[in-house]
């Protein structure tokens, strides 16, 4: 049998209670212990998620002997700094995406986790999905030909202007939060981009309330992708090769179906399911490499998720958006 892990969730937001539901599908998954900056949401959350220990401080629960890896869940901000809490502390890290503010801070947390020999892997969950590894297995396969284009929409219409996502000083934005999808599925898709260009509106609030953003990679594969706060979209994502295409529906991040049109323009429809919210694939995931005492996933390597911080990086430099972190 594998070795369990004991979790321990820092923050109690809505993607720390996806990310405790959907630890609950996984057998060799122990939900220890939780985190807050205050005793009762701590309480509150423990309770309902049914956690042992409930801890009234991040610098508590880092500190906590009871567990193994820690869930950074805390908004954008507050990334770099938790994760490196919790690095100090022994304890392996799953971070939220965008792993940090900017590659800067992301350099500073795999250093850390190199020192001390733990791992560290950003929790980019659409990665792990069953149909995000069967679309790669076809690829490689050639069931659409040579991959070379990606078109992607993501976004929402925001009926209230404020909050995290609206907030200069917690890393707010339609990019950090929702860009970082199809940027990162490019990634998985071409690589590191060579070109990359973009346009943004820039909101009262001054973080960007809508981007598009356009990726050329060194075989001369494009990725094309829009995102926004202001308006509702299809929120589907197509992969164009020489010889067919996939189409993700809607929500596409999400990825539980699929159609797959070949060159002869047959299509067959993909459904692949799952159980909650999904996060427990990358929580598995992340179990398995700190099993096998690895520093770092292969399916969600640092490189990599210091390259996607970068095209983040230079796309803001090119909107002039600077948080006042930096």
């Amino acid at each position: 049998m594998n070795q369990g892990i004991r979790w321990g969730i820092l923050g109690t937001g809505r993607i720390a209670r996806k990310f405790a539901a959907s630890l609950a599908t996984l057998p060799d998954a122990e939900l220890a212990a939780v985190g807050s900056r205050s005793a009762a949401a701590a309480e509150e959350f423990g309770s309902k998620f049914q956690i042992p220990r409930r801890h009234a401080t991040y610098e508590a629960l880092a500190q906590d002997p009871g567990i193994d890896a820690v869930y950074v869940a805390t908004p954008n901000s507050r990334h770099a700094a938790d994760m490196s809490l919790s690095l100090a502390a022994g304890k392996a890290v799953l971070g939220e995406k965008p792993f940090t503010i900017n590659v800067r801070e992301a350099d500073a947390v795999f250093a850390l986790a190199q020192a001390r020999k733990l791992l560290v892997m950003e929790a980019m969950w659409t990665r792990f999905l069953p149909l995000v590894g069967e679309m790669q297995a076809m690829i490689r396969h050639g069931a659409i030909g040579e991959p070379r284009g990606l078109q992607a929409e993501i976004g929402w219409r925001a009926e209230v202007r404020s909050g995290r996502l609206f907030e200069p000083a917690l890393g707010g934005g339609a990019l950090l939060d929702a860009g970082i999808y199809p940027v990162s599925l490019a990634a998985l898709l071409f690589g590191t981009p060579t070109e990359i260009s973009g346009t943004a509106e820039i909101g009262p609030t001054g973080v960007d309330e809508e981007f598009t953003v356009s990726l050329g990679h060194a075989g001369g594969q494009r990725a094309d992708f829009l995102g926004t706060f202001r308006r509702p979209l299809s929120l589907e994502a197509t992969i164009t090769g020489t010889e067919g295409q996939f189409r993700i529906h809607a929500p596409w991040w999400k990825a539980s179906r699929m159609t797959w049109t070949r060159g002869n323009g047959q299509t067959e429809l993909l459904e692949r399911p799952y159980e909650s919210h999904g996060l427990q694939f990358e929580a598995a995931a992340f179990a398995n490499a700190w099993r096998a005492g690895q520093l770092e996933c292969a399916v969600m390597p640092w490189a990599e998720t210091r390259a996607i911080m970068g095209t983040l990086d230079t796309l803001r430099k090119q909107w002039g958006l600077r948080y006042p972190m930096e």
